[in-house]
């Protein structure tokens, strides 16, 4: 809300002229200029070519803009993945939920947070320059209220991943899925489970085969076998 509340705002910048009769004011914002006088009249008017204003004007309105979208989106995510809401299903899945609302959010904050430093910057760099001769400026209210809602939605944004995150995402490799690993011999068929990780497995050939004896079951059957003479022959 603080940072929506900036777009329609003139108060970017403003400036204070003395003359002898009057005293003009003159402020400005993403959109226009505009000026007013102890009489009351005021006058403001658009920029007149959207294509001759300086990439750094576009760059904070595209910024702007997208910083009040994903500001919108995150608190969306983060209605819907509250636990008391009970619309994405188990906890766990609302927890992530949440957790992709924190991450929206710590974007929307960085977007305004750009947006007015560089705006602020562009104002002081020109009020210091002695070389500078047009109409300086100074920092309006609306860049301390832009900078006070992009502080929140990056710290808001900081605690719903912090908690979120530790809750819906796994942290160690015990919650990792485990893929059986089958070992098959001619008497029994058993079924490993193990990690799935990088570590390599080696898998050693069985003892017994089909269609074959251990020599331990030959050596056995050699010696109690018994000859006559008429098998002999």
């Amino acid at each position: 809300m603080l940072v929506c509340s900036t777009l329609p705002t003139e108060y970017w910048s403003y400036s204070d002229s003395l003359t002898v009769l009057t005293t003009s004011n003159f402020y400005s914002n993403l959109w226009r200029d505009c000026v007013s006088d102890d009489t009351g009249v005021s006058d403001c008017k658009d920029y007149p070519s959207m294509l001759a204003l300086p990439a750094y004007l576009h760059a904070c309105r595209a910024l702007a803009i997208c910083a009040v979208i994903t500001g919108f989106f995150g608190g969306v995510l983060t209605l819907i993945g509250m636990k008391c809401t009970k619309i994405g299903g188990s906890e766990i899945v609302n927890a992530r939920v949440t957790f992709a609302g924190g991450i929206t959010y710590l974007v929307s904050g960085f977007c305004g947070m750009i947006t007015y430093s560089w705006w602020a910057n562009r104002i002081i760099t020109e009020f210091v320059d002695p070389n500078f001769v047009s109409q300086k400026y100074e920092l309006g209210a609306a860049l301390f209220v832009g900078w006070g809602g992009s502080i929140l939605l990056i710290a808001g944004g900081t605690v719903l991943t912090t908690f979120a995150g530790k809750e819906g995402l796994p942290s160690s490799s015990s919650d990792r899925p485990r893929r059986p690993i089958s070992f098959a011999t001619a008497r029994t068929r058993r079924t490993y489970v193990l990690p799935t990780s990088s570590s390599r497995v080696t898998l050693v050939p069985p003892l017994f085969y089909e269609g074959r004896k251990s020599r331990a079951t030959r050596a056995t059957t050699k010696t109690g076998r018994t000859f006559s003479g008429d098998r002999f022959v």
